[in-house]
């Protein structure tokens, strides 16, 4: 019976483990959401919980930074994590993460999961441009027809220097390719004789 046995080991060594645990707290921390096996993502989220309730401390702030500098290398992610992260869970009295379950890995059949911070905006990268490219040009018509004349004449002016940059590249692999064949052609001469 597994009583009073509290964590997995992962198939690791206590520190390879902790180092883990450690690297994984760190990603959480920077980038805010992270794509994991389920089972890591269940042993990080105690452990990253743990970090930020470390940085919601209001009495000894420089003891419980040196606390959570013992597990986060990165000196910028102990910022972040002092600095935003801590103070925008102020007011919550725990429950900072959550685990999505994303379904088995497609190699292995490993069940991966998302952990992330609660109060995570995702946006796709292509939602957010077409986001930004919807309000972009309703604020910009009016000022945009003033700066098309004269774009439109720097393009014209750099089309032509352009060109000439093409030519030689273009010539030098003409040579290159006459070069190979002419080789060829003397490569044969030489089989015949």
């Amino acid at each position: 019976m597994r009583h009073r046995v509290a964590h997995r080991k992962l198939g690791r060594t206590t520190p390879h483990r902790i180092s883990l645990l450690r690297n994984l707290a760190t990603a959480l921390f920077e980038r805010e959401r992270i794509r994991t096996t389920l089972m890591k993502a269940k042993e990080v989220r105690p452990f990253a919980e743990r970090l930020i309730t470390l940085a919601r401390r209001e009495d000894d702030r420089l003891h419980a930074r040196r606390l959570a500098a013992r597990d986060i290398q990165d000196r910028a992610v102990v910022k972040k994590l002092f600095d935003t992260i801590g103070a925008r869970f102020a007011t919550r009295p725990g429950g900072y993460t959550r685990i999505l379950r994303l379904g088995p890995r497609r190699g292995d059949g490993a069940e991966m999961a998302i952990l992330e911070l609660v109060g995570y905006e995702f946006t796709p990268a292509g939602k957010a441009d077409a986001k930004a490219g919807e309000k972009k040009p309703a604020e910009k018509k009016p000022a945009a027809k003033k700066e098309a004349a004269p774009k439109a004449r720097a393009k014209a002016k750099k089309k032509p220097v352009a060109k000439k940059a093409a030519a030689p590249k273009a010539k030098a692999k003409a040579k290159k390719s006459a070069g190979k064949t002419a080789g060829r052609k003397k490569s044969t001469a030489k089989k015949k004789d």
